[in-house]
C-alpha cells in the first residue's frame, strides 16, 4: 500500500530528526529516492483541500434536500475532512519546530 503525502512527509521529518540527533547514519546515495519536497507538500495540501470541498459539497446537497445524499455520508465526509486538516496542522507544526531548531543551531 502506498503512503499518502502526509505520511511520507512525516516519515521524512522523523528520518531528519534521527539524523540530527546522531542516532542514525546517512543513507547511501543509491538508497535515497529523489523526492521533491515542494511537490509532496503541495500534493498533500491539495488532498486536504479536495476533502474539504467534497465535504462542503455533500453538506450543501444534504441541506438542499437532494435525493441520494444521506446524513451518515455527510458526517463521514466532514470527519474525514476534519482529520485530514488536523493532520496537516500537525505537519505544519512539526515543520515550524524543525525550522526553529535549525535556526537555533550554532555553526
Amino acid at each position: 500500500m502506498e503512503k499518502t503525502g502526509i505520511d511520507n512527509i512525516l516519515q521524512q521529518l522523523q528520518a531528519a530528526s534521527s539524523l540530527a540527533s546522531g542516532s542514525k547514519s546517512l543513507p547511501a546515495a543509491d538508497d535515497v529516492a529523489s523526492v521533491n519536497f515542494n511537490e509532496k507538500l503541495k500534493a498533500a495540501i491539495e488532498q486536504v483541500n479536495t476533502a474539504q470541498q467534497s465535504a462542503d459539497r455533500l453538506s450543501e446537497q444534504f441541506v438542499s434536500d437532494q435525493p441520494g445524499v444521506d446524513l451518515h455520508e455527510v458526517m463521514i465526509s466532514l470527519q474525514k475532512a476534519n482529520v485530514s486538516f488536523q493532520s496537516m496542522v500537525q505537519v505544519r507544526n512539526k515543520l515550524v519546530t524543525a525550522y526553529q531548531e535549525i535556526m537555533n543551531m550554532q555553526v
